[in-house]
């Protein structure tokens, strides 16, 4: 019995290989022209496969990280940045510190990097296999507020708190009430020995006190954040988007 390429299409079509029977007749012409065994063949269908269930895989959890731009490690100008060692870059990209739940808290002012670096650790953790989160605090506080309520905060905060990575950028940015410090610390909570995370502030741990409002809440949450924590301070007076920034002007267009 003999089965024609169509069939064998709408089988692998039927067993969700999709993109599979899309490339088969071009893998069958390549196997014929270089006299393949059944070996070989069913070598490369199946590593075809496997690739690209690989890469499916990463840009579905690249889209549920929800990182607000793709900025990667290769793009972060190491050499302006003063806090940060290419040794210690190194040992970061390496995400054992991830493995042994460690935390990082990079601190400093706006425009020095820390959301870079958050992203691009972040985006290299994905393509090692961990599932990460990216979200502001903003955001964060009023998904807390509303997951009782709503299905669409409840399944953002299923994925991080199911994250292996959870990345918060502009902690502390607005002041807490009783409220939102306690939906806080219970997010905090749920992820201590579970995952890691890296904060971003402008604002450093002895002033988050004065946010949370809390001296027992407050407490609680650096307990937990910095029991197995890294800190970067990246105390530059030049921002960074300064340093880098594009002008209209140039020396050419400048009338004397």
């Amino acid at each position: 019995m003999t089965s024609s390429l169509e069939q064998l299409q709408q089988q692998l079509r039927a067993l969700r290989m999709v993109e599979s029977a899309q490339y088969l007749p071009e893998l069958m012409r390549k196997a014929e022209i270089e006299e393949w065994s059944y070996h070989n063949f069913l070598y490369e269908f199946s590593s075809y496969e496997l690739k690209r269930r690989e890469e499916k895989l990463i840009e579905r959890r690249l889209k549920w990280a929800a990182f607000p731009v793709y900025k990667t490690l290769d793009d972060y100008r190491l050499h302006e940045q003063q806090a940060l060692t290419k040794k210690q870059m190194n040992q970061l990209k390496e995400l054992t510190w991830l493995d042994q739940l460690y935390n990082l808290i990079l601190l400093g002012p706006p425009g020095v990097g820390k959301t870079h670096l958050a992203t691009g650790l972040g985006i290299e953790a994905i393509y090692k296999g961990y599932k990460v989160s990216f979200i502001s605090m903003g955001e964060l506080v009023h998904l807390l507020k509303t997951e009782e309520f709503t299905r669409k905060s409840q399944t953002r905060m299923k994925r991080i708190r199911d994250s292996n990575l959870v990345i918060i950028d502009d902690l502390m940015f607005m002041a807490m009430d009783n409220r939102e410090a306690n939906l806080f610390f219970h997010l905090i909570n749920d992820l201590y020995d579970k995952s890691s995370i890296i904060l971003t502030s402008n604002k450093a741990p002895s002033e988050w006190g004065e946010l949370l409002g809390d001296p027992g809440i407050t407490t609680a949450i650096l307990d937990r954040i910095i029991h197995r924590a890294e800190v970067l301070n990246f105390k530059d007076d030049d921002s960074y988007r300064m340093k880098n920034r594009k002008t209209i002007f140039n020396d050419d267009s400048v009338q004397n």
